[in-house]
This record gives C-alpha cells, structure tokens and sequence, in this order.
C-alpha cells in the first residue's frame, strides 16, 4: 500500500525549496512531488496549487480551510445571517468537488463536524437543508471515514422526519451510500440502526420517483459489497440475505422492475440489485416463482439495443443459475437464443461478451443437454469469436475458455467442431498473455484434447505438512 503524508508535510518542502533554494513556486512544487512519488508516496490527497505559495515560501490559507473556519463562526453566532452561512457552504462545495485533495483538506479541517451542526440547524429550512446534504455529499465522496455515530443517528432519523420529502430524502439515501462505500464499520453501524427496513420502506413509498429509486438500490447494493481492504471478512452475504427476508426486497423490486419495464435507466439498477440479493438458491427459485426468470429474459430481448440493460440482465440470469432448476426452466424458455442475439448484436464490446461467455459457461455446466441446445445454435461459434475480437481483453479470455471446457466437460464430441474453429490456438494465445486465465485456459485445453503442460504443485514427498 502506497504511504501517504500530511499536507503540512508537502506545504514544508515546497517552502524549503521556495526559501533555500530560490525557486518559484510551481518549480518547488514540482520538486516536492518528483521527491515523494520518487519514495512511492501516493499524493492524491494533496493539494499542489501555486497560488497558495507567496514569494517568500509562505503557504496562503487554502479557501476552503477559510471557509470551514468563517462556516463555524457563523453558526455559532446568533449574528449572522442565512445568506452568510450558505456563502460559506456554497464555497466548502465548490471545493471540494474540484478533487479528492481538496475534499481531504476540507476533512481534515473540521468540515465535517461543521456540516453535521448546519444540518441540525436547519431541519425545518427545506432549501438551506439541501445545500448542507449536498456539501456532504461532495466532502465525503471518497472519505467514509468522516462519519461518525452521531451522523449515522443524524441521518436515520432523518429518514424518518422526511419519509414523504422526495428531495430530501434522496439526498439522505445519498449520503449513506457515501459513507458506506468501502467501510464496512459504517455498514454494520446503519444496519443495527435498523437501515435495511428503512431503506424497504423508502422503495415502497417512493416507487414512483426514479432518482429515489435508483439512489436507494445504489444503497441496498453497497450494503452486498465486501469492498473495504481494511477488513479481512465482512457481513456482505448475511446483509443481502437480511435485505431479502427482513426487506421483502425480491417481490418489491420485482415488482418495481415490471413498473420500469419501458424505463432502460432504472431497469438496468433493478437488475442490478437483484444480482446482488440473490446469494442463497432458495433465492434465485423464489425469483423464478414469482415470475422473474421469465420477465428477465423477455426483458433483455426488448432491450437488446441498450448494452446497460444487456449487461445487467445477462448477469442476473448468471446469478440465478446458480440454481439448477432455474437453470433448466431458462434453457426451456430459450434464454441461450436470447443470449446469443445479444452477444452478436454488441460483439464489440468487451463488457457484453466477457458476460455473455460467464453466463453461458453457467447454464451448461454440469448439463450435456444444454451442451448441445449450445452448439446447434453455433453459440461454440460465438464463444470463439468473442476470442478473437478481444485478444487483449482477460476477463473475456478467462470466461471464454471457461465456457468451452464446460461444453465438452461432459460430451467430448464436440472437440472436434470447437477445435476446427482455431480453439487451440487461441487459448494458447490467452494463456500467455493473460496469468488471470491460466487454470482456465489449462483446464479447456485438457477437456479439448489438447497437449497442456500441467504443474503439480505438491505431491506429498520430501516434507511434512506437520512441523515438529
């Protein structure tokens, strides 16, 4: 992990340089940064603006810093007017949303706790209430570790005050979706805070209003994430499984999906969502009972044009596979006809063919039967095709090589017309250039037939796996 240094510490060099050694500005901040990246100091989070310099190597107050300061003595005095609060609030935005070291600089000067005392201020000012909601959201864009417990207390009973105030609300759901992303310590403190229940509610009340709607999946979704470095296991699996049995969330989004169904935009964040949720079988069945499958696929048909709603469907189908009779009631249902329209149409795009190949590689596994619905759709044709027009693509590569092994795995027949195809070759090809898709690409070629050079890592001699 790259080291990072203080502002203060950056601002030191460049006036060293300024003052020992007679440089202007912009050449003592070029030195300070050739000098810390050169000992692998990561200064994203650093502001490198000139103008802040004087001729002597003095560092100016940064504007935000003054506008954090100005914002606290505003609302501390009974003195000062609305107009000088939003001034100040209006700049903090400004900003911070100019870069991440403009938002850390105003973070590790106080604004968050500033911020959190205009909020209380005013709870009953819809207008001035927004501006604060949106100046937190460009503080804490990329620097969950701002919140607090008391701001996490703030903005659930905020989802309460304001359960029928669109606007607000959106902005609230916002902020939590900030300061849970990569910070699994924020997530379990909403959760407790009871944030999945809260969130259900907002989906059911507001499912008229798309940005709601969308904002709020964007929050069920992060709570599914196992994103943050920091912590070796999080609770990513027992919150979607929460989200699903405490939230009613399959049926309500469902539901939402048939109510979006001419909507691409919001589609693709339903199918999204439900991508995420379905991490139990029982799940991935419940869908299909309640005529999700179906819809989905229909769904990815009609919008085969639109490549986010192509992605996001096609992802879904591969989580739902997971269940075999799911599996077998989508091959019914001509989803491999559906998928391989989709590929072709959007063949160009490394995205599209990357998911396409991980989802047939699902359906057929462990099932010769969809193995030859596959090839007598020429989709091994597709498959090799996807190769070809992504060499440099791993992702396709892997998923590709993934899906030809499954399709001979068990009916080896089929070598012959995947090999005929140039199939050897290009998967050769992909396990030299590609380490991520070595297992894969191995295991293709031996299902294949084809002359692969296996390592044996251990084979139980010359050691013990038991020290003494």
């Amino acid at each position: 992990m790259a080291k990072v240094i203080a502002q203060q510490t950056f601002d030191d060099v460049v006036r060293e340089n300024m003052e020992e050694f007679g440089m202007d500005a912009d050449e003592a901040i070029d030195d300070a940064v050739q000098q810390f990246e050169s000992q692998g100091v990561n200064l994203s989070n650093i502001v490198q603006d000139s103008r802040l310099f004087s001729g002597q190597g003095d560092a100016a107050e940064h504007p935000v810093v003054s506008a954090i300061k100005n914002l606290k003595i505003s609302l501390d005095s009974e003195e000062s007017t609305t107009a000088e609060i939003t001034d100040c609030i209006v700049m903090i935005r400004a900003e911070c949303d100019v870069d991440l070291s403009r938002r850390c600089l105003a973070g590790n000067n106080q604004a968050y706790p500033a911020l959190i005392q205009a909020l209380e201020k005013f709870l009953t000012d819809d207008k001035m209430l927004q501006k604060a909601l949106l100046t937190l959201l460009s503080l804490t864009n990329g620097q969950p570790d701002l919140l607090d417990d008391h701001g996490c207390s703030l903005l659930m009973e905020m989802l309460d005050s304001f359960k029928d105030n669109e606007d607000i609300l959106y902005l609230t759901v916002g902020l939590i979706r900030n300061t849970c992303t990569k910070h699994e310590e924020n997530r379990q403190m909403f959760v407790k805070k009871k944030l999945i229940s809260k969130l259900s509610d907002v989906l059911n009340r507001h499912k008229g209003s798309e940005k709601v709607v969308i904002e709020t999946c964007g929050a069920l979704r992060v709570l599914t994430l196992d994103d943050d470095i920091r912590v070796p296991f999080g609770q990513a699996h027992e919150n979607a499984k929460s989200i699903v049995t405490e939230g009613n969330a399959l049926e309500t989004i469902l539901n939402l999906c048939k109510d979006y169904s001419d909507n691409p935009g919001v589609l693709k964040e339903l199918f999204s969502t439900l991508a995420k949720l379905v991490v139990r079988s029982e799940f991935c069945k419940a869908v299909m009972d309640m005529g999700g499958l179906d819809f989905i696929l229909r769904a990815l048909q009609s919008c085969v044009k639109d490549k986010g709603v192509v992605r996001q469907a096609l992802g879904l189908i591969k989580a739902l596979a997971g269940n075999d009779e799911v599996k077998i009631e989508a091959v019914k249902i001509s989803a491999f006809e559906i998928i391989l329209v989709a590929m072709i149409k959007h063949q160009a795009n490394s995205g599209v063919a990357e998911l396409s190949c991980a989802t047939i590689a699902t359906l057929v596994l462990r099932n010769p039967a969809h193995c030859i619905t596959v090839i007598n759709l020429a989709g091994h044709q597709s498959i090799i095709q996807a190769m070809k027009i992504h060499p440099k693509e791993g992702g396709v590569q892997k998923q590709a090589c993934n899906a030809l092994r499954n399709l001979v795995a068990r009916t080896r027949e089929y070598c012959e017309p995947i090999l005929e195809l140039g199939a050897e070759a290009l998967i050769n090809e992909a396990l030299k250039n590609h380490t991520s898709c070595e297992d894969d690409a191995k295991a293709a070629l031996r299902d294949l037939g084809c002359n692969v050079e296996l390592k044996i890592r251990w084979k139980g001699e010359n050691g013990s796996l038991v020290h003494d």
